[in-house]
């Protein structure tokens, strides 16, 4: 069940005003408004958000502002400014994701809109975040934090030039950490009567994404080793694999399940073969990712038999023996299949005909009464 869709609403009898433009922070509003927040889009009275006028159509601004109110506003304006502060005055949190400064420039800052509502949660995002002051005034992109992070450079092998993400995965994570960020804004207002001013920036969302990368970088001082599509685990089988008819991924990253893998290809003999281990595999051990003495010819031999079979029977038959593995799609099969199992909903915008099919929230939810 998708929230959208029920009466998940946690949301409900929050307003939020709205200064966002593009992708990460209306992303961070949609997802406050999917979740029963009320919504006050402020966007530019001269042509509104650049997403309007993208080559994809309006599809790709319902995608992310559906749900919302759509108020125009000229912030030259001197009355608009104030009739956007009394808005302020009314809303539990206010959203900027202009450039940063627009908006202290224009009176509509953290300190000008606590002064007319000091329990407000006010949530800044930009490129390199507040505290950055050497970067801070920086305009940015995704692609351009995918560089200065050095995310382009985690793709790919060391012979490969930089690979930027083929889709705007921080703007994505921003608006993720933005929304987890408010959230917790509004439940600290509620446990200490306060005004909150969170800072959120893309730069530290590009390293939440890399997580474990990150950490590793901080600590030691060092870059991981690009390693291409080799799995996380660095096991030998988890890789992807060319067939007869595609690509498939494997995550055989446990002795039992590259145990299992080598049954499922007939390969069992390997599992006990000094040349690979040096000793055989156990799958009744305790969990651990496999390592091999010959990594590259252990893995010559998989691919060589994997390249005689097909994808997606692989994929089948794989899963019923325990192995993790998918055929490599693209995202149009994949879309089908999560039309096919309830995994998305329509979502429109207030006073427009236009609708999107949505992954919505990415988790489903349903309400449980107590009763005596």
């Amino acid at each position: 069940m998708n929230p959208s869709q029920s009466s998940f609403a946690p949301l409900a009898g929050v307003r939020v005003l709205d200064f966002s433009h593009v992708i990460a922070g209306p992303l961070a509003t949609f997802y406050l408004s999917q979740l029963g927040a009320t919504v006050l889009k402020m966007e530019n009275a001269n042509g509104g958000d650049v997403m309007r006028r993208t080559e994809k159509g309006r599809q790709g601004f319902v995608a992310l502002n559906a749900g919302k109110e759509s108020h125009a506003v000229d912030l030259r304006d001197p009355a608009d400014q104030r009739r956007a502060l009394d808005l302020a005055a009314t809303c539990d949190v206010v959203v900027d994701n202009l450039r940063p400064g627009v908006l202290e420039r224009f009176g509509l800052g953290f300190d000008a809109v606590r002064s007319v509502n000091p329990k407000v949660v006010y949530c800044t995002i930009s490129g390199y975040g507040r505290g950055s002051a050497d970067v801070a005034g920086r305009p940015a992109y995704d692609h351009i934090i995918q560089a200065a992070t050095g995310m382009a450079f985690m793709a790919g092998t060391e012979d490969d030039p930089p690979i930027k993400t083929g889709f705007p995965v921080v703007d994505a994570a921003t608006g993720m950490q933005a929304a987890l960020a408010i959230l917790a804004g509004l439940r600290e207002r509620e446990r200490r009567g306060c005004a909150v001013q969170l800072d959120v920036s893309m730069t530290g969302a590009a390293l939440q994404l890399m997580y474990s990368f990150a950490c590793e970088a901080l600590t030691h001082g060092n870059s991981p080793a690009r390693v291409g599509n080799q799995g996380y685990s660095g096991s030998p089988t988890a890789d992807f694999f060319a067939t007869q008819d595609g690509w498939i991924a494997l995550g055989a990253n446990t002795p039992r399940q590259l145990v299992r893998l080598l049954d499922v290809l007939e390969l069992a003999g390997i599992a006990a073969d000094p040349a690979y281990f040096a000793e055989p595999l156990n799958p009744d051990s305790p969990a651990s990712f496999v390592r091999s003495l010959d990594p590259a010819g252990l893995k010559a031999v998989i691919a060589e038999r994997l390249r005689m079979g097909n994808a997606g029977e692989l994929e089948l038959h794989l899963a019923t023996h325990g192995v993790p593995a998918a055929k490599v799609r693209r995202l149009g099969d994949f879309a089908t299949q999560a039309q096919r199992r309830g995994l998305v909903s329509t979502v429109t915008l207030h006073g427009e005909e236009a609708s999107v099919i949505s992954p919505g929230l990415g988790f489903g939810a349903q309400t449980v009464d107590n009763t005596s």
